[in-house]
């Protein structure tokens, strides 16, 4: 793959990932009181360093995993996990 991949792409596979597995599509949700409360268990990117992460959302407090464990990639890194994720996801559901 030699095009360039954008964070809509990256953000298009994350919710697809977050809807096969149940999950919210954003990782807070601002309640009544104004307050945003972190959405436990939703996938979600990060980007730092000039690189992406995938993220998920490990408890109330908004602590989360690095899911891939390799740090900030670049887009194309990244969205390769990504898809090999999906992949496993989706197999596991047959």
């Amino acid at each position: 793959m030699s095009a360039r991949i954008t964070r809509q792409q990256l953000e298009a596979v994350v919710t697809r990932i977050n809807v096969i597995t149940g999950n919210r599509t954003n990782p807070y949700t601002k309640g009544e009181d104004g307050k945003f409360r972190a959405n436990v268990g939703c996938y979600h990117l990060d980007g730092a360093y000039g690189g992406w992460a995938l993220y998920r959302m490990n408890c109330e407090s908004g602590s989360v995993n690095d899911i891939f464990q390799m740090g900030h990639v670049s887009k194309l890194d990244l969205y390769r996990a990504l898809h090999a994720f999906l992949a496993g996801i989706e197999a596991k559901n047959v």
